[in-house]
């Protein structure tokens, strides 16, 4: 085989015609400002690798999964006041997804899992509705997300923080400006207690919450915190990816 053979976007008609994949695997990120320093795409870069190594992992272990070109535009309704951003509404990305679970039903795929790159996506409810429609078996995750894995850092940041920068610094040094460059990332939080506490929610207005769009502080940001932290991550990826390659789609319950 040639190229990453894990990779839809690197492979060959011949090899994906004669592969015998378990899993799909759709990152998803968007197109957004993050801070003075990280490019619009981040979370695009960010997925993108992330899947690329927890596939490359599973296939070290004997999992088949197959990473479908990442998705480069989420929900970004309340950015749309900053020039650059890119936004797909939910109702938008509903659509999409469900011409993508049709083409893949319609391959032979059983499973698909969508891994999710910013904040602003969440597919759960969009699952819901399109798992009543298709055999697939249909799940998600945020990597950035993931229990324990933002322990290593000082301040991780909500956006274009010290866990943001660091891993693009560890995945793209090339297209990280320099730290003296980047804004503070001190954001406004909310004067009503009960979204504060975290029970009750609205979405920000990112242009009130913060002047640079960032959120945290990256000037603890390292390279080495950014490799290790994609070690974390891509490991417990695989693993999700190799349990779910082994998993029959009718018998996951105990």
């Amino acid at each position: 085989m040639s190229g990453r053979p894990w990779l839809l976007s690197e492979t060959t008609w011949k090899e994906v015609r004669d592969g015998a994949y378990d899993v799909a695997v759709l990152p998803w990120g968007a197109t957004e400002p993050h801070n003075y320093h990280l490019p619009f795409a981040t979370d695009v870069y960010e997925t993108q690798a992330i899947a690329a190594e927890s596939a490359r992992i599973a296939w070290e272990r004997w999992a088949r999964p197959l990473v479908l070109p990442t998705v480069p535009f989420g929900v970004n309704t309340q950015q749309l006041d900053l020039p650059g951003t890119i936004n797909l509404h939910p109702s938008t990305q509903a659509t999409v997804l469900a011409d993508i679970i049709e083409s893949l039903e319609g391959h032979g795929f059983e499973k698909l899992l969508i891994l999710n790159g910013h904040g602003g996506n969440d597919f759960r409810q969009m699952i819901r509705e399109a798992q009543d429609a298709t055999p697939v078996f249909l799940s998600t995750l945020s990597w950035f997300r993931i229990p324990g894995t933002m322990d290593h850092f000082d301040a991780p940041g909500d956006h274009a923080g010290e866990a943001e920068t660091s891993l693009m610094m560890h995945l793209h040094p090339e297209l990280v400006r320099p730290l003296s460059e980047a804004g503070s990332g001190q954001a406004k939080t909310w004067k009503l207690a009960a979204i504060q506490e975290g029970w009750a929610w609205a979405p920000r207005q990112w242009s009130k919450v913060t002047d640079d769009t960032g959120v945290g502080d990256p000037s603890l940001a390292t390279a080495a915190k950014g490799e290790q932290f994609l070690k974390l991550v891509t490991e417990k990826i695989a693993g999700y990816l190799i349990d779910l390659a082994a998993a029959d789609p009718d018998d996951l319950y105990e």
